[in-house]
């Protein structure tokens, strides 16, 4: 699990516009955009990502296949090593202490479903009831949602980080990267085009 400490950080990194900003990339299901948050206390750095399956592995809903489950493991495998996804400066000295990787699926218009749904009751429709679980049971997006806790010897010295999950991961084109640090609160956006983040203003 992760620490308390990270969990606290990421409690302070979600305040009200950085949840909205959230949610509505989330929300959007934007492709090829995610959310990463990193909160630097002390020598501890916590980092949260919020990706879109599609970016990850090339589709979106459940695996369901052996190639698709294959996709997923692999996938899974590389989030599992942060410092082989965002490549921090040397001389900070920082370790991977906890992974987390999760798979999340949000169903897909469920209040659409359900509306729909009543709209049919009303006439009786007996049969959309089963074409409504189907379409349940199909959709849904699924996100990667990785944290991680880095212990750091030198914090001071993460001055950037270089994203090389755009070279593992195909589909992925930007991310917004909320940042909170000694200095406060920071929100910036990295692409495929520019994957190196300055974080020297923040420390």
């Amino acid at each position: 699990m992760i620490s308390a400490l990270a969990v606290s950080s990421f409690a302070l990194l979600l305040s009200p516009a950085f949840a909205e900003d959230q949610h509505r990339e989330l929300g959007a299901h934007v492709h090829g955009h995610g959310t990463l948050n990193i909160a630097i206390e002390d020598k501890r750095v916590a980092l949260e990502l919020e990706v879109a399956g599609m970016d990850v592995v090339g589709f979106e809903h459940a695996a369901s296949t052996p190639e698709q489950k294959a996709a997923v493991d692999k996938a899974k495998g590389l989030l599992e090593k942060p410092l082989d996804v965002f490549a921090l400066p040397a001389a900070a000295g920082c370790s991977a202490a906890e992974t987390k990787v999760l798979i999340e699926t949000e169903a897909h218009g469920d209040q659409d479903h359900d509306d729909h749904d009543h709209d049919k009751d009303a006439k009786g429709g007996d049969d959309h009831d089963g074409h409504d679980h189907g379409d349940k049971a199909e959709g849904g997006h699924s996100h990667f949602h990785a944290t991680y806790a880095l212990d750091c010897t030198s914090p001071a010295e993460l001055t950037t980080i270089t994203f090389n999950y755009f070279k593992l991961f195909a589909g992925a084109k930007e991310l917004t990267v909320n940042v909170v640090g000694a200095k406060g609160q920071s929100s910036y956006e990295v692409s495929r085009d520019r994957p190196t983040l300055d974080l020297a203003g923040v420390m």
